[in-house]
């Protein structure tokens, strides 16, 4: 009996202390010193150990996804406080002023109260934005497909949008105007919020007196889309975080000109809901291109 136990404690202890160094080397090989691979030898470690390994490289991976979540949710709530803490200061500054006196000044009591109604209508705005990004996160917002003319709809945008097209002369140009009707089979509320966001953005960050040009090209299945302009241009290294959710390539300048920094996170989002891709390119100084691709009709 005791010889029994004490092979049997010592085989248990063999074991325990086998896992033990192994811990300790991938704790060791995260300080840069010998691998537990080279250190100990797949040899030497058997079955005990590869399912250790196997175990603590695994976990490793998931503790490194976490990681890496929670970093985005960090910054994620530190762009919504900074965001939603810009308007909200602004309109404490305008009503302050008017509670103190302002309200009874002509010269500057409409005009605060229109900035005012402005940074409510930006919050709102963020809101909406917010509440769309979570519905097409979660699956919750379905798409109602139809077949419909993408020609039609991009003239209906430029119309939309023409207005800031002009305020910063900027041409809108339809690249496939006269070859008749584009079908595709999308939701067409939402390629119209697609559409509405990359023109505008390409309004925006465009050379002043440039333009602005929506073409179609047939890819037997599908029909690709493209959105390109000949403006500022966007820096290689920006490129991989532009459909992030509020990343601004130029944050100063971004926020000066408006909108709320979920664009083309939607945009990314709205696509993939169709079980279709959006993609950029672009040159610094020569101008950027955004496409995307729906199912033909």
């Amino acid at each position: 009996y005791f010889l029994i136990r004490f092979i049997t404690k010592k085989f248990i202890f063999e074991k325990i202390k086998l896992i033990y160094k192994i811990i300790q080397s991938l704790k060791l090989s995260k300080t840069g010193k010998k691998s537990w691979r080279a250190e100990l030898g797949e040899d030497m470690i058997g079955q005990v150990s590869k399912d250790v390994m196997d175990w603590a490289e695994n976990k490793t991976a998931r503790i490194e996804e976490l990681q890496k979540a929670e970093s985005y949710r960090r910054e994620f709530l530190a762009n919504v406080s900074h965001e939603i803490k810009t308007p909200i200061a602004n309109m404490q500054g305008y009503i302050s002023t008017l509670l103190s006196g302002g309200l009874e000044d002509q010269k500057i009591n409409r005009d605060f109260l229109l900035k005012t109604e402005k940074n409510i209508d930006r919050l709102i705005e963020l809101v909406e934005d917010l509440d769309i990004i979570s519905g097409l996160e979660s699956g919750e917002v379905s798409m109602d497909k139809s077949r419909f003319d993408m020609l039609a709809l991009t003239r209906e945008v430029f119309e939309f949008l023409e207005d800031n097209a002009k305020a910063s002369n900027v041409r809108l140009l339809l690249g496939n105007e006269d070859s008749g009707p584009v079908w595709v089979y999308a939701d067409r509320f939402r390629i119209r919020q697609v559409m509405v966001n990359l023109v505008d953005n390409s309004i925006k960050y465009g050379r002043k007196e440039g333009r602005t040009k929506v073409s179609f090209y047939d890819m037997d299945e599908n029909i690709l889309i493209e959105v390109s302009d000949n403006g500022i241009g966007i820096e290689e290294e920006h490129i991989p975080r532009l459909f992030e959710r509020f990343y601004r390539v130029d944050k100063h300048r971004s926020r000066t000109e408006g909108g709320t920094g979920l664009g083309l996170a939607i945009v990314k989002h709205i696509i993939e809901a169709h079980e279709q891709t959006v993609n950029v390119r672009s040159s610094p100084k020569i101008g950027s291109t955004f496409s995307f691709t729906l199912k033909k009709g």
